[in-house]
């Protein structure tokens, strides 16, 4: 059994009016088939209905525009009154970084408020009676803002109240001898 390709070609060639018919009918029954779908799924408002997951998604995010002076800390505590949140916003909208910039839209996650924990560490500093009782502090040598707002408010992730407070340009800088003042 020997496979004449001239034969088959010679073929193809005399019915290729057929074929182009059969090809045609095909895309326009494909064509028809994405029409009615498309059709089937409009709500009687002339809208596509959103699916429950769409819809429930939309309703659990919110669209959150960066402003001057803001920090994903910031946007956490005014979005779920709690900062730790920060790397739930990070993680939504995929940031490398902390950094964010004016004008940036930030996606605002639904997730619940995250509480402080303590550690040993914290409990071990505040149990040698190194606490911080005033409203202003002098640095030190070896002094972050972590360790003074541990030992002022028992929470290091209040450093951020130190900031605003002092309005500090780099938080990550601060000089033995600075005089902190601690919002109380």
């Amino acid at each position: 059994m020997n496979f004449d390709l001239k034969k088959f070609l010679k073929n193809i060639k005399l019915n290729e009016e057929s074929i182009s018919m059969v090809l045609g009918a095909i895309v326009i029954v494909i064509v028809g088939i994405l029409i009615v779908n498309y059709f089937k799924d409009k709500g009687e408002n002339g809208t596509i209905t959103e699916t429950s997951s769409e819809t429930s998604q939309a309703e659990e995010t919110k669209i959150h525009t960066v402003t001057k002076g803001e920090t994903l800390w910031s946007i956490a505590e005014d979005s779920y009154g709690s900062g730790y949140n920060w790397v739930d916003i990070k993680s939504a909208n995929s940031l490398k970084t902390e950094t964010i910039e004016i004008g940036q839209k930030l996606t605002i996650p639904s997730v619940s408020p995250k509480q402080p924990t303590s550690t040993k560490k914290v409990a071990t500093i505040m149990s040698e009676g190194q606490t911080i009782s005033g409203s202003t502090y002098t640095v030190v040598k070896g002094d972050t803002l972590w360790n003074i707002a541990v030992r002022a408010y028992g929470d290091g992730y209040k450093w951020t109240s130190i900031v605003k407070a002092n309005k500090l340009i780099h938080p990550n800088i601060i000089h033995i001898g600075d005089v902190l003042v601690l919002p109380r």
